[in-house]
């Protein structure tokens, strides 16, 4: 009897260990995750997201107090209207030197014509013809100042202008906007504390399509290459596993010791390769949890 009792355990040990299946590599799935920072000083009005949330691309989640960038927008605006108005008005302000030039010009034809008849002198003549040389040469000073005074006019606008469109870009990044659609992991920020540039707020990674970084040894290398489709079980306890269908997205160039976590069908292997393969996720699936890889 005794012997028949140890056959039968034997038999099923056997029969337990074919039906386990087997594994070429383990590893452990994660996501790729985002932190979301602060991109400017000021109290957090609204953080409307807590963790596990599902977000959106582009969906404003917050807002960062702009009061003061407001201000300083309409102090520059004010600025750059009060420099636009100073700006002279050339044709305005050389309109009367001009006038003279033009009366000067007729003064010297009716004196060269009266110099033709012997009605005027020489001398005549020529003091006209200075004076029209003296106003001409105002005018041609007078356009200089002026459109340099114009040009320096410009030139302090164009430097408010910059200024107002960085206070913009600042305001606009006081909205805090989620970068990809995913789930929020953490929250390190709540509303009325005050952020910081670089301050973290939330972290988040899109769920749907994670991957289970796993290890292979060197000499598995040989039978795996990128895009190849292997099957990923997860693990979730006892008995309880699941099969996915997943692709090999990345190898390692260079190999690592193996991580203590981490199983290897060769228990000599010090060495290792980190691979990771693209999962599906159908909602079971959770970052951290451990799974194995069957060729």
């Amino acid at each position: 009897m005794k012997k028949i009792a140890l056959i039968s355990i034997a038999a099923t040990l056997m029969i337990s260990c074919q039906n386990k299946q087997k594994y070429d590599a383990t590893g452990i799935f994660e996501a790729t995750t985002v932190t979301i920072s602060s991109e400017t000083s000021g109290k957090i009005l609204m953080l409307d997201l807590n963790e596990g949330d599902d977000i959106s691309t582009g969906q404003r989640v917050g807002i960062i107090d702009t009061t003061l960038l407001v201000l300083q927008q309409k102090q520059l605006q004010s600025q750059q209207q009060s420099m636009e108005k100073s700006s002279p008005d050339i044709a305005a302000q050389a309109a009367a030197l001009r006038s003279q030039i033009s009366h000067q010009q007729n003064e010297c034809d009716r004196i060269s014509r009266l110099l033709a008849d012997g009605a005027a002198t020489q001398k005549q003549y020529d003091d006209a013809v200075a004076q029209l040389k003296i106003l001409r040469g105002q005018l041609e000073g007078l356009l200089s100042t002026l459109d340099k005074n114009r040009s320096s006019i410009n030139e302090s606008a164009s430097a408010l202008q910059y200024q107002k469109e960085q206070i913009e870009e600042q305001i606009r990044k006081s909205n805090i906007i989620a970068p990809i659609t995913g789930t929020v992991l953490l929250k390190y920020a709540e509303q009325g504390e005050y952020a910081t540039p670089g301050r973290p707020l939330f972290k988040m990674a899109n769920l749907n399509d994670i991957y289970l970084r796993s290890y292979f040894t060197a000499s598995q290398l040989a039978h795996i290459n990128i895009g190849q489709e292997v099957t990923v079980i997860a693990d979730f306890g006892g008995e309880e596993q699941y099969e996915y269908p997943g692709k090999i997205i990345w190898i390692a160039q260079e190999s690592e010791f193996t991580p203590k976590s981490i199983q290897t069908q060769d228990s000599r292997a010090y060495l290792v390769y980190a691979v990771k393969i693209a999962v599906k996720n159908d909602g079971r699936l959770k970052l951290g949890q451990y799974g194995e890889v069957r060729l």
